[in-house]
């Protein structure tokens, strides 16, 4: 694979493949890194539908993410996992890709993605198609080199105010440079909305972690992601505000409705479900 799908790319081998309908993959989570967070679990999910999609108008357009209906996140990843990921789509064209898939990690289910759509934009505003083309026939055969992902720094919000237990704001500042743009395009660099949605994540939590009858140092986990939305491109060097608002606390769980703005425009939208670490391993495990 060219140097540029190291940084940020999450399919190492396409194992199974039913053009313009399902494949299957893998990809293993170098031991090296420090954390692989829930959102690019999704990610690599996302990641193999576009390699179909794209496949399907011979990558002359590529898919772009917007919507995610629902995103379960059953069990953590870790470093030294070999995630098993399969998708199927359930409609794609010149125009959009629609699609629902999963992730496994040893035969246990670790993400589920329901009613998921992207657009479909052309090509070459993003990456070189012939390029593209060549990089998807080495996932088709031997595949990439499995421990070429080097890890990707947790984006750093910065708290700016809030009411405990109702909600909370931060200022995430999008870098002018990163190595994740080489992949997330090469020809128009894009912030990802998987390292938003790890932002937001962290928002929701420390949020979540005063709004509720917890257990003392109870540990919280994401359980899921609900009618994500995004509404427009994050650049780099943009300043993005974070705001976390508690829906519906309970004792077991806490919905939060997460928002983002670039310049006073809204850019993104979820509700994030934040539950007890216990909780989220018992629904793994169901």
């Amino acid at each position: 694979m060219a140097e540029r799908f190291r940084a940020f790319s999450f399919v190492d081998r396409i194992t199974e493949f039913e053009a313009a309908r399902r494949a299957a993959g893998r990809f293993h989570v170098p031991a090296g890194v420090d954390r692989f967070p829930p959102t690019l679990v999704a990610e690599a999910v996302g990641q193999l539908a576009a390699w179909v999609a794209m496949a399907h108008v011979d990558f002359g357009r590529r898919p772009v993410a917007a919507l995610a209906g629902e995103a379960r996140f059953l069990a953590a990843v870790r470093p030294g996992d070999t995630l098993e990921l399969a998708v199927d789509l359930d409609s794609c064209d010149a125009e959009g890709v629609a699609y629902h898939g999963r992730a496994s990690v040893a035969g246990a289910r670790v993400l589920e993605l329901e009613r998921c759509f992207g657009p479909m934009l052309p090509q070459e505003d993003f990456d070189d198609p012939a390029a593209v083309r060549a990089d998807f026939a080495v996932l088709r055969t031997a595949g990439a080199p499995s421990d070429r992902f080097p890890g990707v720094a947790p984006p750093h919000a910065v708290p700016a105010g809030g009411v405990a237990g109702e909600w909370a704001a931060a200022t995430l500042d999008v870098p002018a440079t990163a190595p994740f743009f080489g992949d997330h395009f090469p020809r128009r660099p894009v912030f990802p909305a998987t390292l938003l949605l790890d932002a937001q994540t962290g928002l929701a939590l420390a949020l979540a972690r005063g709004a509720a009858a917890w257990r003392a140092g109870e540990e919280l986990r994401l359980a899921r992601m609900r009618d994500v939305k995004m509404r427009a491109w994050i650049l780099p060097g943009q300043q993005v505000a974070l705001r976390a608002e508690l829906a519906a606390p309970g004792a077991d769980a806490a919905m939060v409705k997460l928002s983002a703005r670039v310049a006073g425009a809204p850019v993104a939208t979820a509700r994030a479900e934040i539950v007890p670490a216990r909780a989220a391993a018992a629904a793994g495990s169901a």
